[in-house]
């Protein structure tokens, strides 16, 4: 029996994807297809905002073409699968013509004329671009910029700020503002970084305007005006999306997979730290107070892992001599776990994050938030093991992606559920009322 391999991305799969996969099961007798992952195939120019992995699986296994189907996730894995499963051709499209030659040492390689006229390229771009605007006087909002350069299906348009001197990116023909209805009048979503007190004002005029909302979490500081915010969205049929980059970063969302799949075993406890000092190169280096910074990232992997109904919370802060929340520290108490939160702006410590199980436990090291590499770890270290995984715009990008297929569909997309987003807003709350704090 022959076997026959060929890779692609095959979104917005089409009449070309399928004339190529007929052509190369015509080479052989057995075709096996893969499915390139989201968070490998970022060579070949922006990341696609149209479907995920699991969507491009299905519409390829809908063909009937592909006798077998494997997902592709890292570099040199056409070799390893080439070796593994016996394969005899290797086929792929023209347009990588010579590409690929290397792959002659393992078997035959042949390059199969595109079926002219037609690309997922020119499907996409058929579509018209989501016009953003950014708001805030943070320099974060560079970062944000620079991601959007990467991904499909979105351009800044805007910026409301009133610090422009924070913005680094060449901001012309974009209309900057310090008028928050000016930026209204000429984006259909925006990315929101205030000062969190804004937040609520900000975002239910955005929707009341008809807008798409993207905002650095919390989305509110009570739960009440969360759900509110909420419920709006989905009547006026808009999206409203909590932005937090860890959760849209390939080892985080991995992590979290393997923990629930239950490699370390029942979580008994969690200890999430995360800090940050004011200044960094003699420059400020946040304009948030560190429980907004820092506690919606930190809370994060508790209320993902362990749920967010907990008996007790217990909150101590250190409040400066200028009457700054440098230090806050939350304990959690589960039904059959423990958790708690270190959050720091002004003060350092190893901002990493521990995931303690009755069969092992996980080692993120500082900065965890960013991480691109864990360990599991077990009694014997034998049996310890490493992972690691591309980080690209530190999760900014693919939250991007996340929030530009939740607009083209109407559907919310999401990898931090409203629960959790009600939860945060809750602890906001919290932190911020003198009865429920401890102040050391």
């Amino acid at each position: 029996m022959k076997k026959v391999i060929t890779y692609g991305t095959y979104d917005l799969l089409h009449y070309g994807h399928i004339r190529l996969l007929e052509r190369a099961k015509a080479l052989g007798d057995y075709l096996i297809v893969g499915v390139t992952a989201d968070d490998f195939d970022k060579t070949r120019g922006k990341i696609n905002g149209q479907q995920s992995l699991m969507e491009r699986i299905e519409a390829v296994r809908a063909t009937g073409i592909a006798d077998e189907i494997l997902i592709e996730e890292y570099e040199g894995q056409k070799i390893d699968d080439i070796r593994r499963l016996g394969v005899d051709i290797f086929t792929v499209g023209s347009d990588w013509m010579g590409y690929f030659d290397y792959l002659k040492e393992y078997c035959e390689v042949v390059y199969l004329p595109r079926t002219e006229g037609i690309s997922s390229s020119e499907i996409r771009s058929d579509k018209r671009d989501i016009k953003l605007g950014l708001v805030g006087d943070s320099s974060f909002l560079n970062k944000v910029y620079r991601e959007t350069l990467f991904v499909n299906g979105i351009k800044v348009v805007g910026v409301c700020t009133g610090n422009k001197e924070v913005l680094v990116f060449n901001t012309g023909g974009l209309n900057v503002t310090d008028n928050f209805n000016n930026i209204l009048n000429c984006c259909d979503a925006l990315y929101i970084r205030s000062i969190p007190l804004y937040h609520y004002k900000e975002i239910k005029t955005a929707l009341e305007n008809g807008k798409h909302v993207l905002c650095e979490s919390p989305i509110a500081l009570t739960k009440e005006q969360t759900i509110e915010l909420m419920e709006l969205a989905k009547h006026k049929g808009l999206i409203l999306m909590e932005a937090i980059k860890t959760a849209y970063a390939t080892a985080f969302s991995r992590l979290l997979l393997l923990v629930k799949a239950g490699k370390i075993g029942e979580i008994i406890s969690i200890d999430s730290i995360c800090t940050s000092l004011k200044k960094f190169d003699g420059r400020l280096r946040t304009d948030w107070e560190g429980i907004y910074e820092w506690g919606p990232t930190a809370l994060l992997p508790i209320l993902q892992l362990l749920g967010t109904k907990y008996k007790s919370h217990n909150i101590i802060c250190h409040i400066d001599d200028m009457g700054n929340n440098v230090f806050t520290k939350i304990d959690f108490v589960f039904d059959h776990s423990v958790a708690s939160i270190k959050i720091g702006d002004g003060i350092k410590s190893e901002g990493e994050l521990i995931i303690s199980g009755t069969k092992g436990y996980i080692y993120v090291p500082a900065p965890w938030w960013k991480t691109d590499y864990f360990e599991i770890r077990y009694e014997n270290p034998a049996n310890n093991k490493r992972y690691f995984y591309q980080l690209d715009g530190e999760g900014i990008r693919n939250e991007l992606v996340a929030f530009c297929r939740a607009v083209e569909s109407g559907k919310e997309i999401t990898n931090i559920n409203s629960s959790v987003s009600l939860a945060i807003s809750d602890l906001m709350s919290d932190c911020g009322n003198k009865d429920k704090v401890v102040v050391i």
